[in-house]
């Protein structure tokens, strides 16, 4: 069954629904043998998914570029000066999400740079403004770095600022920002950031509050293995004390446009062995994520053999990856989606953020129920 040996008693721990270690984990980055740990990682997907693949009908909406962070990892963030930089208003960001809203749409996916003068308020707003406006749309907002930006800013703790947030109408969190948390890396490719150990308690704090959230890992930069392994352990540690994490999603490093733009990009090899990985380190995590905007969808497509059981959605407008030189499509409607799982042999699976089932009327673009 397996071409490298090493893998076998990784394979007894899978099959007897034991926890792998931070050696098994180094051994499995380090192993060619991708279809061996596909085979287990198919296994542990199909244990706690069966065959479903899970996708949604989604907007993202990223009210600012202006971010003063200037992440050697990041192509997306702009100086306050760089006249290629955007700050929409209220008003824009409002117009924007209804320029994309359909009664289809059940997650607006809202996150930006670190702006210097936008207030805590004024992301208030814009969330009130939005459920004013899509009372039925779920609003996925602001990462865990963006949480710690406004409470330094604000001079308020975490809590403080997730509570007004939550009252304003954020529903839950994405999992950006997380990168690597090993600190020697950090301080090469996010310097500016919250540390990986703030990431991790704003995190807690915010599942504390009732508010899950995802959880991600960049790699194909300047980390190692075992920093990848840590990365993940860590992650699987906060879900064993707080349940919060609904989705993990493994993050390609795109260098075009960065300041690390001499690293070559990761290969098609390389994602798909992430995907892998992760659902079998990740055992208290119900999702793996194939984003792919990230992965193109041919790529995203294979996944749902290797681990992942999700494909995100819709996205319409994506800006992140796109400035980093994704050269993927912005958007796919929802029947190529199910196209892409139902040749995967999956069945595809409608869901809204907290992956309840949605349930449409005849008409494509009809209203919705969700099934609790």
């Amino acid at each position: 069954m397996f071409d490298d040996q090493r893998l076998r008693p990784i394979h007894d721990k899978v099959m007897s629904g034991e926890r792998l270690s931070f050696e098994d984990g180094v051994t499995m980055y380090r192993s060619p043998d991708i279809l061996g740990l596909g085979a287990m990682a198919n296994v542990v997907r199909e244990r706690i998914n069966g065959n479903a693949t899970f996708f949604n009908v989604n907007r993202h909406i990223n009210p600012t570029d202006v971010c003063v962070a200037q992440c050697k990892l990041c192509a997306f963030g702009k100086q306050v000066r760089d006249p290629d930089g955007y700050t929409m208003s209220l008003e824009q960001a409002w117009e924007v999400a209804g320029r994309g809203w359909t009664e289809a749409v059940t997650e607006f996916h809202i996150v930006g740079g670190l702006h210097p003068t936008l207030t805590l308020d004024w992301y208030c707003e814009l969330l009130r403004g939005l459920k004013q406006r899509f009372p039925r749309v779920h609003l996925k907002a602001f990462t865990m770095v963006e949480i710690g930006y406004f409470a330094t800013r604000t001079k308020q703790t975490i809590r403080q600022v997730l509570e007004k947030l939550k009252e304003a109408g954020m529903d839950s969190l994405p999992g950006g920002g997380a990168e690597i948390f090993a600190e020697p890396v950090r301080r090469i490719i996010c310097d500016h950031k919250i540390d990986g150990n703030a990431w991790i308690e704003t995190a807690r704090e915010a599942h504390a509050l009732g508010l899950h959230s995802n959880c991600t890992m960049l790699y194909g930069h300047v980390e190692s293995e075992e920093d990848r392994v840590d990365h993940l352990l860590r992650l699987r540690a906060l879900q064993d004390d707080t349940k919060g994490f609904q989705t993990f999603i493994p993050l390609a490093f795109h260098p075009a446009n960065t300041p690390l733009h001499h690293i070559p990009p990761t290969s098609g090899f390389d994602d798909i062995k992430n995907i892998a990985i992760a659902r079998l380190l990740l055992d208290n995590i119900p999702h793996i994520k194939a984003y792919w905007i990230m992965m193109t969808p041919r790529m995203a497509q294979i996944a749902q053999r290797f681990g992942s059981d999700d494909l995100d959605g819709t996205v319409v407008e994506e800006k992140i990856y796109h400035d980093a030189g994704a050269t993927t499509s912005q958007s796919l409607r929802r029947d190529e989606l199910e196209r892409l799982i139902r040749e995967a042999g999956r069945e595809p699976v409608e869901r809204d953020t907290l992956y309840r089932r949605v349930e449409r009327g005849a008409v494509p673009e009809a209203a919705f129920t969700i099934l609790v």
